[in-house]
């Protein structure tokens, strides 16, 4: 399910009352957001137990900023409340940054929940 956030202060409820969460940092003038968005949703049903939160970063900055969010698009994970890696590769990831091709975005998502 893709969610969008509304207040900031819905950010760690978000996190803290969903099992798998997906941060989407973008924002609606970037094109590479874009592209990453259009993957997120059309692997929103075959992922249906990862809740992706889109945060854009013009309209919440305080939160962008205590991740250190500094390009987007840019992804965090987490699992049960806490920060998670992606499995990209085989290798940890503690970030992704950039748009992945859809492929390549199922398989780090298949490794990584």
């Amino acid at each position: 399910m893709i969610k969008y956030l509304d207040k900031n202060d819905d950010f760690q409820q978000i996190i803290a009352n969903n099992k798998h969460v997906i941060v989407d940092f973008y924002a609606d003038w970037c094109g590479p957001c874009r592209m990453l968005g259009r993957s997120l949703e059309s692997l929103e049903e075959e992922f249906k137990d990862i809740l992706i939160l889109k945060v854009n970063v013009d309209e919440f900055e305080q939160i962008s900023s205590q991740f250190h969010v500094m390009s987007i698009p840019y992804l965090l994970a987490f699992k049960d409340g806490k920060r998670s890696d992606f499995i990209v590769g085989g290798e940890k990831q503690d970030s992704i940054l950039g748009a992945l091709p859809e492929e390549n975005l199922k398989e780090v998502l298949k490794n990584s929940f």
